[in-house]
C-alpha cells in the first residue's frame, strides 16, 4: 500500500530486459515520490526468454558484443573480471584475452543482466525508491478503472492489486498450435531443451532467422559431435546412432542470416532517429504521412553517401525496390553456404581490420531509424516495407555470430544441413498420425510434397494479434484496439480491399490496414478504438507492437523505448519532498 497519498504506484509486469531498462530509467529519474512492483514468472531478474533456460542452452551465443549494450551499470568487459574462474571455464572464456568486442554464451550473458538487476536494486534503495519483487508471479489480467485512475492486475490464483500505472513488458510469447498434440511437432525451438533429443532422420525447419540457429546449433550437438581439423577449420561428425540426422532449413528464397561484421557505431545510429518536430514537419507536408522513401534517403542513403561514395554511386538513383532487387539478385545467384562461407571470410576481415561493411550497418541504422515513426506510414508504404525492404533487412541484420556460421558449414560439409528455397504459398501439413508434409514449389516451379518426422517451427518471434492478448480486461473492456494504418490513396485502398482481409474500411469512409498487434502512440501508450490515450497503461510486450514497431528486438530497441515510456509516466508526478 502507499506510504504516502502522493506516492505513485507502478507495476512492471515481467522482469526480463525491457523491465531492466525501464527500472533504470525509474532509478534515475531523481524521483523518490514513486513505488515500483515488479511481477516475474522466473526465479530472478534481468535475463527474460532469451537469456535464461527458457530460451538459452549452453551453446547459444549473443549476436551483441559488449560494445554494442546499451549503458546500464558496469560495462560487460569490466564485469567479467568478476565472474568465478569455474564459471568462465564452463563456457572456454579466458579474462585476459577478454574485450569490448566480444560476444558472450546466453547464458552467461543472463547472469550479466541479472547482477546489473541487483546493482540497480541496490540504488534504488539508496535512493528511497520502495521496491518490491514478485517472484514466481504470473499476472493474468489487467484491467482500467478509469473512474478512480487506477489500474487493476489479476494474479495467479486470484490475488489483485491496483496500481497508478502499469508497465506491461512481459517478452517473448510463443503461442502452442499443434505441439503436444502431433508428435514431432514443434511449435518453436524454446525451451531449446526440448530438443535434446536424437534422431535417426532428417529433421524439417522452417525459417533460417537466428530462431533456426538456435535450434540447429541444439539439434546437432545432441546428434554429433564438432571438431577443428589440422587448419583450424571446424568440422562434424554425426553419431554412430544417428547416421541419419540431418536438418533441412525451408527458407523463402533460400537465404541464410548475414554474419557479425565490425560496427563503426555500435549503436546504429541512435543519434540519427528523426526528431519528433522533424517527423511532423514532413508529415505536415505529405497529407499527415511519413513517406518510407523519405526515410530512406535520409537514414540509408545518405550514410553511404559519406562513408562509401563509390557505393553510392551504384544505388543512389535506385527506389527501395531496385536497391533490393539488387541485392536479392546478388544473394540469390549464389548457393546459400558458399555465400554464408564467403561472408564468413569478409566479416572476419572487417572485425579484425575495425572496418565497416558500410551498406549492411547503414541498414542496421535504417531499420533502427524507421521502427519509432513507422506508425505515420501509409498502409501502401507499409506494405512496400513488409514485402520488399524487411525481408532484406531481416537476413542482413541478424548479425550471425560467427561460430555459429562455422558450425554451420561444418554440418553442411559433412552432410547434415541443408537449405531449400520455398515461396510465401509454401504449407506445412500437420499430420494426427506424427510429423508433417511440406507442401511448395521448387526452384522449376514444380510442386513438391516432402514428408518430414520432426518438424521445428523457427521463423522467429510471431507479430501476435489484437484478439491473442493475454490480458482479456483489456480486450473486452476496449482499452485497447487494433493497430491500423491507414491508406493515402483511397484508390489503392480500395483496390487492397478486394484482395486483402486486413484492409478495411472504418466509419468515415477512410481505407485501412489492420496491422497485428495494439494501438500505441510515441510513448507506447495504450490507445483505444477512438483514438484516445490512456495515461496509465504502457505496452512495451514485443509481440504485441510489431504492427508499429516492425524491428522491436533487441536491447537497443528497450533502451530506447524505455526513455519514451518513462518520461511519458512521470511527468506531472510529484516532486521529491
Amino acid at each position: 500500500m502507499k506510504t504516502n497519498p502522493n506516492t505513485l504506484r507502478i507495476a512492471v509486469l515481467g522482469g526480463g530486459p525491457s523491465a531492466l531498462f525501464i527500472y533504470k530509467r525509474l532509478i534515475e529519474s531523481g524521483k523518490n515520490t514513486i513505488e515500483i512492483d515488479i511481477y516475474e514468472k522466473a526465479d530472478r531478474l534481468g535475463a527474460g526468454m532469451p537469456y535464461s533456460r527458457a530460451g538459452a542452452n549452453d551453446e547459444h551465443i549473443t549476436n551483441v558484443s559488449g560494445n554494442e549494450i546499451p549503458d546500464i551499470v558496469t560495462p560487460v568487459a569490466e564485469w567479467i573480471g568478476s565472474v568465478p574462474k569455474d564459471t568462465l571455464d564452463k563456457f572456454g572464456i579466458d579474462p585476459a584475452g577478454f574485450n569490448e568486442y566480444k560476444t558472450l554464451p546466453r547464458l552467461l550473458f543472463g547472469q550479466y543482466l541479472a547482477g546489473q538487476f541487483k546493482l540497480l536494486q541496490n540504488k534504488a534503495k539508496e535512493s528511497g525508491i520502495a521496491t518490491t519483487v514478485h517472484y514466481h508471479t504470473t499476472v493474468t489480467d489487467v484491467a482500467d478503472n478509469p473512474a478512480d485512475g487506477k489500474v487493476n492486475i489479476t494474479l495467479n490464483g486470484g490475488r489483485k492489486a491496483e496500481y497508478d500505472r502499469v508497465i506491461i513488458c512481459t517478452g517473448h510469447l510463443w503461442p502452442k498450435t499443434q505441439e503436444g498434440k502431433i508428435p514431432g511437432y514443434f511449435d518453436s525451438p524454446y525451451p531449446p531443451s526440448k530438443l535434446a533429443f536424437k534422431a535417426n532422420h532428417a529433421i524439417a525447419v522452417r525459417g533460417s532467422s537466428l530462431t533456426a540457429i538456435d535450434a540447429i546449433r541444439t539439434l546437432g550437438r545432441y546428434n554429433g559431435t564438432f571438431g577443428k581439423d589440422q587448419r583450424g577449420q571446424y568440422t562434424y561428425q554425426a553419431d554412430a546412432a544417428t547416421p541419419g540426422f540431418r536438418i533441412v532449413m525451408h527458407s523463402r528464397n533460400g537465404l541464410l542470416p548475414a554474419l557479425r561484421f565490425h560496427l563503426e557505431d555500435s549503436h546504429l545510429g541512435k543519434n540519427t532517429i528523426m526528431s519528433p518536430e522533424e517527423i511532423a514537419e514532413v508529415r505536415a507536408h505529405n497529407e499527415g504521412f511519413l513517406p518510407l522513401d523519405h526515410v530512406f534517403d535520409r537514414n540509408f542513403k545518405a550514410g553511404i553517401r559519406k562513408n562509401d561514395p563509390g557505393y553510392y554511386e551504384e544505388i543512389k538513383d535506385l527506389s527501395i525496390e531496385g536497391f533490393v532487387a539488387k541485392v536479392m539478385a546478388l544473394r540469390e545467384r549464389v548457393d546459400a553456404f558458399q555465400l554464408l562461407a564467403a561472408e564468413y571470410t569478409e566479416a572476419e576481415k572487417s572485425i579484425k581490420r575495425r572496418q565497416s561493411i558500410y551498406w549492411k550497418e547503414m541498414l542496421g541504422v535504417l531499420s533502427f531509424a524507421m521502427n519509432y515513426p513507422a506508425k505515420y506510414f501509409s498502409a501502401e508504404d507499409m506494405l512496400r516495407l513488409k514485402r520488399e525492404l524487411m525481408p532484406l533487412i531481416s537476413v542482413v541484420i541478424a548479425y550471425l555470430p560467427q561460430s555459429s556460421a562455422a558450425e554451420m558449414l561444418a554440418m553442411h560439409r559433412a552432410g547434415h544441413l541443408d537449405i531449400v528455397p520455398v515461396g510465401d504459398d509454401s504449407e506445412v501439413e500437420p499430420l494426427e498420425t506424427g510429423g508433417i508434409v511440406y507442401h511448395y514449389k521448387d526452384e522449376r516451379g514444380e510442386s513438391r510434397h516432402d514428408s518430414y518426422q520432426t518438424f521445428v517451427d523457427c521463423i522467429g518471434q510471431p507479430h501476435l494479434s489484437y484478439e491473442e492478448l493475454p490480458f482479456r480486461g483489456l480486450v473486452e473492456d476496449k482499452t485497447v484496439s487494433r493497430a491500423r494504418i491507414y491508406f493515402r490513396d483511397p484508390q489503392k485502398g480500395a483496390e487492397e480491399l478486394k484482395n486483402n482481409k486486413q484492409a478495411g474500411q472504418d466509419r468515415d469512409g477512410r481505407y485501412f490496414l489492420t496491422v497485428p498487434g495494439i494501438t500505441i502512440n510515441d510513448s507506447f501508450q495504450a490507445v483505444d478504438e477512438y483514438n484516445a490515450l490512456n495515461e496509465r497503461i504502457y505496452i512495451m510486450a514485443v509481440p504485441f507492437i510489431g504492427g508499429y514497431n516492425p524491428d522491436y528486438s533487441g536491447l537497443d530497441f528497450g533502451e530506447a523505448a524505455s526513455a519514451a515510456i518513462v518520461k511519458a509516466l512521470l511527468e506531472g508526478a510529484p516532486l521529491n519532498p
